[in-house]
């Protein structure tokens, strides 16, 4: 008798979810349950595409201010250079506007500035501003002779373009 009694439970079971079953069927065909599937990757690929695409356009962002900040600035590290080349009798004050120096390229580099190769390059006027040309047998065509002054970038993009003599 017990073994009747979950015998019919079993059987009880099985047509409840069997009934469950035909429920969910009947609610949503296949057809239809495609064409929601299909909706749903369609959005979620378009999601993953968005955050992605938004991710990008933050960095965009981000190297844009800092290559405007840093354009301001420049002129600020040209003095410095500028006072680091100049003779003076006091070798602490030199050390000094050296460490300064210093100190302020290896911030624009840990920001991903970096200055643009000139002397012996080839001219690339995506890089280089031509001030003016001279002839020199020892120099190839288009080949930069003398930096006038430094130019930077970050990544692909140029904050302030050298400007260069180029030869022959």
């Amino acid at each position: 008798m017990a073994e009747n009694k979950e015998e019919m439970k079993k059987e009880n079971e099985t047509r409840k979810e069997e009934k469950k079953n035909k429920k969910v069927q009947e609610i949503v065909p296949k057809t239809e349950y495609d064409e929601l599937d299909d909706r749903y990757k369609r959005i979620l690929a378009e999601f993953e595409n968005y955050k992605k695409r938004s991710s990008k356009e933050r960095d965009n962002l981000y190297n844009s201010i800092l290559a405007d900040v840093v354009e301001v600035i420049l002129p600020i590290l040209d003095n410095l250079e500028n006072a680091a080349k100049v003779e003076t009798k006091d070798e602490n004050y030199k050390q000094g506007v050296e460490l300064v120096l210093k100190q302020f390229k290896d911030v624009l580099k840990s920001k991903g500035v970096e200055e643009i190769k000139t002397e012996g390059e080839t001219f690339d006027p995506s890089l280089h501003e031509a001030v003016s040309s001279i002839q020199d047998e020892n120099l190839g065509e288009k080949e930069i002779a003398q930096e006038y002054r430094k130019g930077y970038k970050i990544g692909d993009k140029v904050i302030r373009h050298s400007m260069v003599v180029v030869a022959n």
